[in-house]
């Protein structure tokens, strides 16, 4: 099983929506039930939606599952917090003197438009292991660019 690294906040949103999922999941197999009693399940649109639904609805309970009982809450581990790794929030400078901050976390918590960019993005992998005041060379799709690491914060 691989292991993901979340804040708590992370891990609290995905039991939420995991609790969610598990009261929906009756109401669903109870549509399900209502469509049968419509006759030829052939041509039954609710029953096949009903149906493909609470597919949807039990893989991703398998996968909230896994991804919590496989996650590491990133505030308890001991992670060094003046080197780029997840869960800092790193300041940058590029080639052309613009600044960026971004907060390193796991592809689950990943939001690019609060800045919460992921531990996996080409970005982040160019800079990991980096310290403060190192200028880095990062592979991009668009191309190599340089990125002075300005701060590092924990």
């Amino acid at each position: 099983m691989a292991v993901i690294y979340l804040t708590k906040a992370g891990k609290e949103k995905l039991i939420k929506e995991l609790e969610e999922l598990q009261k929906r999941k009756p109401q669903v197999q109870e549509e399900i039930a209502r469509a049968r009693e419509h006759g030829d399940l052939r041509e039954n649109a609710e029953y096949h939606a009903a149906k493909e639904t609470l597919t949807n609805i039990m893989r991703r309970i398998v996968e909230l599952d896994t991804k919590i009982n496989s996650a590491k809450i990133i505030e308890d581990l001991n992670i060094a917090s003046d080197k780029v790794f997840i869960g800092v929030t790193v300041t940058l400078q590029d080639e052309d003197g613009d600044e960026y901050k971004y907060e390193i976390v796991d592809l689950e918590e990943a939001d690019p438009s609060i800045n919460r960019i992921s531990v996996q993005s080409p970005l982040v992998e160019g800079l990991l292991g980096h310290s403060e005041g190192e200028t880095v060379d990062v592979q991009l799709p668009a191309g190599k660019m340089k990125f002075k690491i300005i701060k590092i914060e924990r």
